[in-house]
C-alpha cells in the first residue's frame, strides 16, 4: 500500500490511498471543479518494514474557480 501526503492548496495536510504509486499527478474532485497535485520527489519508507510507502504531491492548479466571488461566497 502506498499514500499521498497533499500540499498546498485546499486539500493542504491531508494523507489519502494511493491506488496506483506510480501516478505523478492526482486529480481530485473540488468544488465546481477539480484540483491537480503533482508529485514532488522520490517515494519515502519504501523498505520492507518501515511502513507504507509515501509520496509527497504538491498543489499545481484548480479546473474551475473556487472561490468566484473572491470572499468564498456567493451573495
Amino acid at each position: 500500500m502506498a499514500i499521498a501526503r497533499l500540499t498546498g492548496g485546499p486539500l493542504d495536510g491531508q494523507v489519502i490511498p494511493l491506488e496506483n504509486d506510480s501516478d505523478d499527478t492526482l486529480i481530485m474532485p473540488y468544488s465546481e471543479g477539480q484540483l491537480v497535485y503533482r508529485r514532488q520527489g522520490e517515494a519515502t519508507h519504501t523498505g520492507d518494514s518501515d511502513g507504507p510507502t509515501q509520496s509527497v504531491f504538491a498543489y499545481d492548479e484548480e479546473t474551475e474557480d473556487i472561490h468566484p466571488d473572491g470572499y468564498g461566497r456567493d451573495d
